[in-house]
Protein backbone atom coordinates (compact mmCIF):
# COMPACT_ATOMS: atom_id res chain seq x y z
CA UNK A 1 0.00 0.00 0.00
CA UNK A 2 0.71 4.02 -0.86
CA UNK A 3 0.09 6.64 1.03
CA UNK A 4 0.40 10.39 -0.29
CA UNK A 5 0.31 13.25 1.66
CA UNK A 6 0.34 16.58 -1.10
CA UNK A 7 0.84 20.07 0.25
CA UNK A 8 1.98 23.40 -1.84
CA UNK A 9 -1.21 24.35 -3.53
CA UNK A 10 -3.16 27.54 -3.33
CA UNK A 11 -3.98 30.86 -5.13
CA UNK A 12 -1.65 33.13 -7.03
CA UNK A 13 -1.90 35.59 -9.90
CA UNK A 14 -0.94 34.46 -13.33
CA UNK A 15 2.32 34.50 -14.39
CA UNK A 16 3.32 33.45 -10.66
CA UNK A 17 5.06 30.09 -8.96
CA UNK A 18 3.77 27.26 -6.85
CA UNK A 19 5.61 24.20 -5.80
CA UNK A 20 3.55 21.21 -5.48
CA UNK A 21 5.05 18.43 -2.59
CA UNK A 22 4.09 15.14 -2.30
CA UNK A 23 5.66 13.13 0.35
CA UNK A 24 5.23 8.99 -0.02
CA UNK A 25 5.00 6.06 2.18
CA UNK A 26 4.94 2.63 1.72
CA UNK A 27 6.11 0.19 -1.12
CA UNK A 28 4.83 -1.48 -4.31
CA UNK A 29 3.50 1.42 -5.95
CA UNK A 30 5.35 1.18 -9.29
CA UNK A 31 7.86 2.72 -10.86
CA UNK A 32 6.53 5.82 -11.84
CA UNK A 33 5.14 8.91 -9.81
CA UNK A 34 3.64 11.77 -11.44
CA UNK A 35 0.89 14.54 -11.11
CA UNK A 36 -2.37 14.62 -12.93
CA UNK A 37 -4.96 17.33 -12.48
CA UNK A 38 -8.96 17.54 -12.97
CA UNK A 39 -11.36 20.01 -12.65
CA UNK A 40 -15.18 19.43 -12.88
CA UNK A 41 -16.38 18.85 -16.09
CA UNK A 42 -13.64 18.31 -17.20
CA UNK A 43 -11.69 15.05 -18.32
CA UNK A 44 -8.60 13.98 -16.25
CA UNK A 45 -5.01 15.29 -17.86
CA UNK A 46 -1.64 13.75 -17.30
CA UNK A 47 0.51 17.19 -16.16
CA UNK A 48 3.94 14.72 -15.63
CA UNK A 49 5.57 11.67 -14.77
CA UNK A 50 9.05 10.39 -13.97
CA UNK A 51 10.77 7.30 -13.61
CA UNK A 52 12.41 5.66 -10.78
CA UNK A 53 16.04 7.18 -10.65
CA UNK A 54 14.67 10.19 -11.98
CA UNK A 55 16.48 9.93 -15.60
CA UNK A 56 12.94 9.84 -18.09
CA UNK A 57 10.18 12.79 -17.45
CA UNK A 58 7.08 13.42 -19.57
CA UNK A 59 4.87 16.23 -19.49
CA UNK A 60 1.80 17.27 -21.11
CA UNK A 61 2.83 20.15 -24.06
CA UNK A 62 0.14 22.37 -22.09
CA UNK A 63 2.78 22.42 -19.30
CA UNK A 64 6.10 22.01 -21.66
CA UNK A 65 8.90 24.38 -20.43
CA UNK A 66 6.63 25.63 -17.65
CA UNK A 67 6.55 22.76 -15.44
CA UNK A 68 9.67 21.22 -13.75
CA UNK A 69 8.89 17.58 -11.67
CA UNK A 70 11.42 16.13 -9.42
CA UNK A 71 11.85 13.21 -7.16
CA UNK A 72 14.41 13.07 -4.16
CA UNK A 73 14.01 9.84 -2.28
CA UNK A 74 10.27 9.86 -1.13
CA UNK A 75 9.38 13.11 -2.16
CA UNK A 76 7.67 14.49 -5.29
CA UNK A 77 8.00 17.75 -6.60
CA UNK A 78 6.28 19.75 -9.52
CA UNK A 79 7.54 23.63 -9.77
CA UNK A 80 4.89 25.37 -11.69
CA UNK A 81 6.17 28.63 -13.23
CA UNK A 82 4.40 31.13 -15.47
CA UNK A 83 0.88 29.91 -14.13
CA UNK A 84 -2.25 30.34 -16.21
CA UNK A 85 -5.50 30.70 -15.64
CA UNK A 86 -6.10 27.59 -17.34
CA UNK A 87 -3.79 25.58 -14.67
CA UNK A 88 -6.52 26.02 -12.37
CA UNK A 89 -7.46 22.49 -10.90
CA UNK A 90 -7.35 19.72 -8.38
CA UNK A 91 -3.63 18.58 -8.72
CA UNK A 92 -3.16 14.80 -7.68
CA UNK A 93 0.04 12.50 -7.04
CA UNK A 94 0.02 8.97 -7.84
CA UNK A 95 2.06 6.01 -8.36
CA UNK A 96 1.83 3.56 -11.40
CA UNK A 97 3.68 1.95 -14.19
CA UNK A 98 6.00 4.04 -16.60
CA UNK A 99 4.62 4.59 -20.08
CA UNK A 100 0.95 4.67 -18.71
CA UNK A 101 1.56 7.30 -15.38
CA UNK A 102 0.09 9.35 -14.57
CA UNK A 103 -3.09 9.13 -15.85
CA UNK A 104 -3.52 5.20 -14.91
CA UNK A 105 -2.18 4.66 -11.82
CA UNK A 106 -2.11 2.19 -9.03
CA UNK A 107 -2.43 4.28 -5.65
CA UNK A 108 -3.41 8.32 -5.93
CA UNK A 109 -3.47 11.00 -3.40
CA UNK A 110 -6.59 13.26 -2.23
CA UNK A 111 -5.03 16.42 -3.99
CA UNK A 112 -4.22 19.63 -3.77
CA UNK A 113 -6.57 22.53 -5.45
CA UNK A 114 -4.38 25.48 -7.29
CA UNK A 115 -6.25 28.55 -8.37
CA UNK A 116 -4.96 30.60 -10.83
CA UNK A 117 -6.53 34.38 -11.05
CA UNK A 118 -6.09 37.80 -11.55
Amino acid sequence: QVKFAESGGGSVQPGGSLRLTCVVSGSGGGNCMGWFRQTPGKEREGVAAIVAGGTMTHYADSVKGRFTISRERNILYLQMDSLRPEDTAQYVCVSGSWGQCPTVFRYRGQGTQVTVSA
